[in-house]
């Protein structure tokens, strides 16, 4: 069992913004739509859609404000449960970290995230 058995392809890219309107703003002048608004534990996130580019804007106090400010890269997954399998049993989960849900879209998302070599992550994630 692979996992590009089950990867479609990059999901989406996350980016932290301490300024959501800005980012907004700036990503909607460039011609993104806003695919989804909401928030994750009292912070606001947005999903903006260029064409099959995503990109998830998240409030974050962490957000680098610097050169390589994308902080992780999402692959698409058909099934969650058997990627993470397959990450755990080549010792890949380098974070330690366990399938999440979200409420996302319109029936939630899971997800998990490993770190690679040079310090990115790399999130898997299903739509449900």
């Amino acid at each position: 069992m692979k996992i590009s058995d089950y990867a479609t392809g990059i999901q989406h890219l996350g980016i932290p913004t301490k300024d959501m309107e800005e980012t907004l703003l700036f990503y909607t002048e460039l011609g993104f739509d806003i695919a989804l608004a909401t928030e994750n534990e009292g912070k606001k996130v947005n999903f903006l859609k260029l064409g099959n580019l995503v990109i998830e804007a998240y409030e974050s106090d962490d957000a680098a404000m610097c050169y390589g400010g994308i902080e992780h890269v999402a692959i698409d997954v058909t099934d969650i449960e058997k990627v993470y399998e397959v990450v755990c049993s080549r010792g890949l989960n380098t974070l330690e970290d366990e399938i999440h849900y979200l409420p996302f879209w319109t029936n939630g998302v899971k997800f998990f995230t490993i770190e690679g070599p040079n310090k990115e992550k790399v999130e898997f994630s299903q739509y449900l």
